[in-house]
């Protein structure tokens, strides 16, 4: 889905991580909810990861979201 995503069931538990690190996709979003800019990110938490790295989780993200069916209860009314 997303070649700089991996998931790795060694790894995290699965969880999908930015290939090459054992760096979850989900503390990047975490990072990116919190307020902090991709400068940011890198300076104070990854430095190894480039833009398009922190952009991959961001599009992962994404796309995982889009592909999510939502079923919704009927009311009672």
């Amino acid at each position: 889905m997303e070649p700089r995503i991996t998931i790795d069931p060694g790894v995290h538990l699965a969880k999908p991580c930015v290939a090459g690190t054992r760096i979850p996709v989900e503390a990047v979003i975490e990072l990116i909810e919190g307020g902090l800019s991709f400068d940011q990110i890198r300076k104070d938490y990854y430095p190894d990861l480039t833009e398009e790295d922190l952009r991959a989780c961001v599009r992962f993200a994404r796309k995982v979201l889009a592909a999510e069916e939502i079923h919704l209860s009927p009311s009672a009314s």
